[in-house]
């Protein structure tokens, strides 16, 4: 087992050599032929890394040998790696339909600001401007967005569901420093994704000789979130017509009418 450890390295942190996440395949999707679907449903969701169970997508803050929280995951397949690419979600931040990838220069603008402020010389006395870069931290990203289409195949008999899309969000303030909401900084293609996620360990609190990837983390949905947004005529999300709890009991609406659409397919 030695044999398989870096050269010069005769350290082993654990008992063997963790090499199942990080040599998985990607499992293909089944083929779907648009005859053999009777139904659909086009969902948007959040995902709130402040719930409990969404705290493997949010941790490490700072990157640990073997483990990177989601977000430094997609950093660097971004920014060292260029294996994802990175769509632009519009002047509105409404653009979730992979039309624009975001150029270099542009993705070196998302991830790194140039933060300027003055400090006293202690020789004249005089206030010189101090300008520096900020580097956009794992901490700063405590939701995500994501965009699924559900469907009912007929072949399968079952009702199934694809992620389409994922996108960070970050917190927006005003120049007082009001809280203005969330928007996201940019959007992921998923199945793109999958070919990267599959290969970085989610933390199990479970079983730490069986952590899942990132990719199994979504594809068995070991996720809690709501929805904000489903198609409709006038394509608006949900806080456009409800606020508050009655945004949540909308959300819960949705969720509860494509339940029953699956459920009352079948007589007991």
């Amino acid at each position: 087992m030695l044999g398989s450890l870096s050269y010069g390295q005769t350290i082993l942190d654990g008992a063997y050599i963790k090499e199942h996440v990080r040599t998985k395949k990607v499992v293909p999707y089944p083929p779907v032929r648009e005859a053999d679907v009777l139904w659909s449903k086009r969902i948007w969701r959040t995902i709130d890394l402040r719930q409990k169970i969404n705290i493997p997508l949010y941790y490490p803050i700072t990157p640990l040998k073997g483990r990177l929280s989601l977000f430094d995951v997609i950093k660097q397949s971004i920014m060292v790696d260029g294996s994802l690419t990175a769509y632009s979600p519009g002047p509105t931040f409404q653009d979730d339909e992979f039309t624009t990838p975001l150029s270099p220069e542009e993705i070196k603008g998302v991830f790194i600001t140039i933060d300027t402020s003055f400090t006293e010389d202690i020789d004249t006395g005089d206030f010189v401007e101090v300008i520096q870069e900020v580097e956009l931290e794992s901490s700063s990203i405590t939701q995500y967005n994501i965009k699924e289409v559900w469907y009912f195949d007929k072949q399968t008999s079952t009702i199934q569901v694809r992620i389409i899309g994922v996108a960070p969000m970050k917190e927006y303030y005003s120049e007082e420093g009001l809280f203005m909401g969330y928007q996201p900084i940019f959007w992921l293609y998923y199945p793109e994704c999958r070919y990267v996620f599959v290969n970085y360990e989610s933390f199990n609190p479970q079983n730490d000789a069986q952590r899942i990837s990132y990719d199994d983390l979504f594809s068995k949905r070991i996720f809690d979130s709501y929805i904000i947004k489903e198609e409709n005529v006038y394509d608006r999300p949900i806080n456009n017509y409800a606020q508050g709890i009655d945004a949540l009991l909308e959300s819960e609406r949705i969720k509860k009418e494509i339940f029953n659409w699956e459920h009352d397919l079948w007589s007991y």
